[in-house]
């Protein structure tokens, strides 16, 4: 069975290029995003993490943290991060995961249990480890996606997710389609008419079912 939404992410002590991590106690009070890579020194992925090294000031006025997750060692880790920053110009503060026993990729369920790494591997070997992880600070899995290895990630996206479920964690309100942060927000179904107006005052009725307010304070 794989992990789920609203489950209680996997706790685990790992390496990262900055020492030793324990999941949880990392996490702390904080949203976290773990966000996973087959292989380091690879086209895609380290475009990927560029663009979550330029969004550092976006994670931290979410109080978010942001970890990666690659399936080499630390050494190998820290000479990528010197490729990563040069191509985004900027410096990658997050640590990176180093999960060469496939320990995390399996706990969170990237990888089948007889999985491996064979010598002289590519990519491909575990191009499933191409996901990302949002997390709420009660280590509940909010959010999962997982990608193909031809098509990189739009963190603008993953930035927009993380501004809707923050928006809607523990309140009774959804986000529509396309929505982005300071638009309208739809009253959750588990309120009646009277409950909603009760909680948020008036609201505009689209359809009797599709009830929309300003986004509460």
């Amino acid at each position: 069975m794989g992990i789920r939404l609203n489950d209680i992410v996997p706790d685990f002590a790992a390496d990262t290029d900055q020492g030793p991590i324990k999941f949880h106690d990392w996490i702390g009070d904080s949203w976290a995003i773990l966000f996973s890579h087959p292989k380091d020194f690879t086209p895609v992925c380290t475009t990927e993490f560029g663009a979550v090294a330029q969004l550092a000031d976006e994670w931290a006025k979410r109080n978010t943290k942001v970890i990666g997750l690659s399936v080499d060692a630390a050494d190998d880790h820290v000479k990528w991060k010197s490729d990563i920053e040069s191509y985004a110009d900027t410096k990658a503060g997050f640590p990176i995961i180093a999960d060469e026993d496939l320990k995390v990729s399996k706990a969170f369920d990237m990888l089948p249990a007889e999985a491996y790494l064979p010598d002289g591997r590519t990519a491909a070997d575990s191009a499933s480890v191409r996901s990302v992880f949002i997390i709420s600070p009660d280590k509940k899995l909010q959010l999962a996606m997982t990608y193909p290895m031809s098509v990189g990630r739009n963190f603008a996206e993953v930035l927009r997710a993380l501004d809707a479920l923050q928006a809607t964690y523990e309140t009774p309100i959804a986000t529509p389609a396309n929505w982005t942060n300071g638009e309208d927000v739809i009253v959750a179904l588990s309120l009646n008419d009277e409950q909603a107006r009760d909680k948020f005052g008036e609201f505009d009725a689209k359809l009797p079912y599709l009830r929309t307010i300003k986004r509460p304070a």
